[in-house]
């Protein structure tokens, strides 16, 4: 039986896609499964993928009905997975040759382990590689508690999310497909949370950043966002954490709402009709899930925010009711 199986979720990624699948394939652990799922690419991922598998049997691909995005892809494979342990590796990046044996090892040595973090390098177009970092405790080889993690992850990805995990945590919590994009990091912040213990490998996860990735540029997906953080905040509805984590928690997420709104108000001109009309509801419909009272003064009250809160969304509040009154009169 396998030891370790990677979810490789792939669209249009026929140019990056041969190192991928050359690191998974060289790996000093052989004993893999590397479970490839095609997102209805249009180009030859698809075929790409087949070859593959044609050449290493531990290589299987599947097909997702309809182009649904990385979360809803790597869950259809995650339902196929032998392995005890698990990971994923997007389609364009790679990983050293030791990152799967180097876990390994962390999970057999330290059986109270259930994630298990690479070293991550972030690598540029113009060749430039940077050290991501890791918290100085499992720099020096020492474990995190799951809460300690879970509060590193939640403010600036003190901690990243690329890891392996136990299979069985993993299937407890798929990743979460409520949005296309962010709502996935919800996953690997609960995995952290549900962690007996958190510890680090030597292994490499090499970690491609592009110019134009989705997450830079402005696009509407950015307001995704909001709605994936009120995911999270009811994912963690009925979970025993301490009241000041579940504030920050909270405090997080109105500093997402209020940085979405005026990503909004800086675009509102380029944004088409429809969608500044759909946006102004998905606002409306957010702010009605902040209670004050899990609001810090902190929060509140932070230089620029006062503002934008008191003044801007009463206006949105105005401006959406009067957009629904003449869109109801011109039908």
């Amino acid at each position: 039986m396998p030891k370790v199986a990677i979810l490789v979720a792939a669209y249009n990624a026929e140019q990056t896609l041969p190192q991928c699948l050359d690191s998974l394939c060289r790996q000093t652990l052989q004993d893999i499964e590397i479970l490839c799922v095609d997102d209805c690419s249009t180009d030859d991922t698809r075929l790409m993928l087949n070859t593959r598998a044609r050449l290493d049997q531990r290589i299987r691909v599947l097909q997702t009905p309809k182009n649904s995005g990385q979360a809803v892809a790597r869950n259809l494979a995650l339902q196929e997975v032998k392995a005890p342990l698990v990971c994923m590796v997007d389609a364009d990046d790679w990983l050293s040759p030791d990152a799967l044996q180097s876990a390994l090892d962390v999970f057999g040595q330290h059986p109270q382990t259930d994630c298990c973090a690479f070293h991550l390098k972030e690598h540029y177009e113009d060749g430039r590689e940077e050290d991501f970092g890791l918290p100085t405790q499992l720099e020096l080889g020492e474990a995190l508690t799951g809460k300690e993690a879970f509060e590193l992850c939640l403010d600036g990805w003190q901690l990243h999310g690329l890891y392996v995990t136990r299979t069985e945590l993993h299937r407890k919590i798929p990743f979460d497909t409520t949005t296309r994009l962010y709502s996935d990091d919800n996953t690997s912040r609960l995995h952290y949370l549900h962690s007996r213990e958190v510890r680090a490998c030597e292994g490499v996860y090499y970690y491609r950043k592009h110019a134009e990735s989705m997450t830079i540029s402005f696009n509407l997906r950015r307001f995704d966002f909001m709605e994936a953080q009120l995911s999270l905040k009811w994912a963690l509805k009925d979970v025993d954490i301490p009241e000041a984590l579940r504030q920050r928690v909270e405090g997080n997420r109105w500093y997402t709402f209020i940085g979405c709104y005026r990503l909004y108000l800086q675009h509102e001109a380029e944004i088409a009709e429809p969608d500044r009309l759909q946006l102004q509801q998905r606002f409306q419909t957010i702010l009605h899930t902040f209670r004050p009272s899990r609001l810090k003064l902190r929060y509140r009250w932070k230089p620029g925010y006062w503002l934008t809160t008191n003044t801007r969304l009463f206006d949105l509040q105005q401006r959406i009711q009067q957009r629904i009154k003449n869109s109801s009169n011109s039908q």
